[in-house]
This record gives C-alpha cells, sequence and structure tokens, in this order.
C-alpha cells in the first residue's frame, strides 16, 4: 500500500470524485453530458466516449490535488490511457489525485427491503489487475430501500465480508450501503445501519481500515462515531439523487464527512462547451464541494 496516498486520504482536504458510472449507467450519463444515444453504436463506441468525458474532467486545470484528494474510476477507464499513460498512473503523477476502483458487477433485485450485489466470482482477478495499475483502493455499492432489520444487515454483512477480501490483497475498500433517499423511513434505515456498521466493525481486525459511503443523513452529524472510529479511514458521502446545491448543504452540517460526489459533480458540463466554458464550470462545481467538504 502506497503511504503516501493513505495519508492524503486520511489527513487531506478535499473530496473523492466518483468518475465510476458503467453498464446501465453511462448513457444516462452521456444524455446529461449532451451527448444523446444516436451519437453511438454499441458498448464499445459508448465506452470511448465516456471515457472521453472524464479524460476532458481530469486534464482539466480545475480537476487538481489542491482540492480532489481521490477519484473512482470504472474499469474501462482504469484500463485506457489518458495522454498516452494509463488512467491511475496519470491520476497521482500528473495531479496527485489517488486512485479508487469501482469493483461491484451491480444489484440483485430487491428482496427484504434491500438490494445487494451480484456474485463477483472474478473478484480475485480484477483485484490483482487493479494492484498492477496502481490502484489505492476499491468501491462497491448496495441499496437499501425500507428499514428492515435484516435486510440492513445482510447488506452490511456481504459488504464487509466482500471487503476483508479485498484488504487481503493490499487495498483499502469503500464500503457503500446507499440509503435510497426516497425511503419513506429513511430515518429508521439510517439508525439500523448505524447500528449494523459499528457491529461489524466491532468484529473487524485492528489495523486493517475500510472507509465507508454513505447517503447523507436526515440529522445532522449523525454518522460522528464513525468519521471518528479507528477502523474508519476516512468517512465520505454521495449525493444520491439530490441536487448539489441540496447535497452541499446537508454535507456542510456533518463535520468530518467529505464528498463522493458523481452526477452533482458533472451537473452543468457538456460535450457542447469550449473548453474554457467547461473548465470554468467544473472550477466552480469543484470550488463548491470542496468547501462543503471542509467543515
Amino acid at each position: 500500500m502506497n503511504v503516501e496516498q493513505k495519508t492524503r486520504i486520511r489527513d487531506g482536504k478535499g473530496f473523492i470524485a466518483a468518475l465510476d458510472q458503467s453498464g446501465g449507467s453511462t448513457p444516462k450519463a452521456l444524455r446529461l453530458y449532451g451527448v444523446s444515444e444516436e451519437s453511438y453504436s454499441g458498448e464499445s463506441e459508448m465506452f470511448d466516449l465516456i471515457h472521453a468525458m472524464r479524460s476532458r474532467m481530469i486534464k482539466s486545470p480545475a480537476f487538481d490535488g489542491r482540492r480532489v484528494l481521490g477519484a473512482i474510476l470504472f474499469e474501462g477507464t482504469m484500463i485506457r490511457d489518458i495522454d498516452g499513460v494509463p488512467a491511475a498512473e496519470f491520476l497521482w503523477t500528473s495531479k496527485k489525485v489517488v486512485p479508487f476502483l469501482k469493483v461491484d458487477q451491480g444489484l440483485n433485485d430487491e428482496s427484504d427491503g434491500v438490494q445487494t450485489m451480484k456474485s463477483m466470482p472474478h473478484l480475485s482477478e480484477l483485484l490483482e489487475k487493479a494492484v498492477g495499475y496502481g490502484i489505492f483502493g476499491t468501491k462497491m455499492r448496495s441499496v437499501i430501500k425500507t428499514a428492515s432489520v435484516s435486510g440492513i444487515r445482510s447488506v452490511v454483512a456481504q459488504q464487509f465480508d466482500i471487503g476483508r477480501q479485498i484488504l487481503s490483497h493490499g487495498l483499502v475498500p469503500i464500503i457503500e450501503p446507499e440509503i435510497d433517499i426516497q425511503s419513506p423511513d429513511k430515518s429508521e434505515c439510517e439508525h439500523i445501519l448505524l447500528e449494523e456498521v459499528m457491529s461489524e466493525l466491532s468484529m473487524h481486525s485492528s489495523g486493517s481500515e475500510v472507509m465507508l459511503k454513505l447517503t447523507l443523513p436526515e440529522r445532522d452529524a449523525f454518522y460522528q462515531n464513525l468519521v471518528d472510529h479507528q477502523g474508519v479511514l476516512r468517512v465520505v458521502a454521495l449525493s444520491g439523487g439530490y441536487s448539489r446545491g441540496e447535497a452541499n448543504a446537508r454535507l456542510s452540517r456533518n463535520p468530518g464527512v467529505i464528498a463522493s460526489f458523481s452526477r452533482a459533480l458533472t451537473e452543468g458540463l457538456s460535450a457542447q462547451q469550449s473548453d474554457d466554458e467547461f473548465n470554468a464550470t467544473l472550477d466552480r462545481t469543484i470550488e463548491e464541494i470542496y468547501q462543503a467538504s471542509s467543515t
């Protein structure tokens, strides 16, 4: 593990950019960027276009290590180059941005109020590949819909089980049990989730820190015990469908939690913008998210 990168993630000011749209989420991300589905034919062209979008963001002068601590990549980005340099290496050597990799393969259908992660039979191979590309950590996502104790327990148990496998490869897992912001009992879900995560952390081996990516809570500073926990390297927040303004406002009321936004980060960017317009828009966005992450 890169000690400099770990120190940066643990102690640095800034946020983590989520650039990991994949599969089903890519067409929507491209549409929001002003690229219609008529503009490409097949997955290969689609992924080339999303890589061009991500490369434009990463190469922008606004995307700097002063405010962006890390970036979560899709596998297709990890294996591609930026200006002839592998993406993860470019992030670290050119920008001092720590590279992470999304490793989950999507979600199972909803059952018991949650969506657990699909089986990952080739995870070990992917983790070995990630280490070879200089990846620091990983991210994997589950979704919680309702306040089912057994359902939420299954989500957290699966996340930590796979997290231990990831740790065994020398990588830091970002554990993401997202709570749907449309959940009718979101606050109750948060209470159950906190209890289950604290329980898992109490059984977790010391010296093996994880990161947590959580939906912004209904009660300010609700996850402070996780922020302060010695087994947690960093707590980051997803935007989860909130507008960037709402996400930033909620984030600023949760000290010690930093952003890991995806859609809220790319909001307002367009393929049709000139480089000056694109860079200025991205600079404003990054500054807003940085300030909200600095409370």
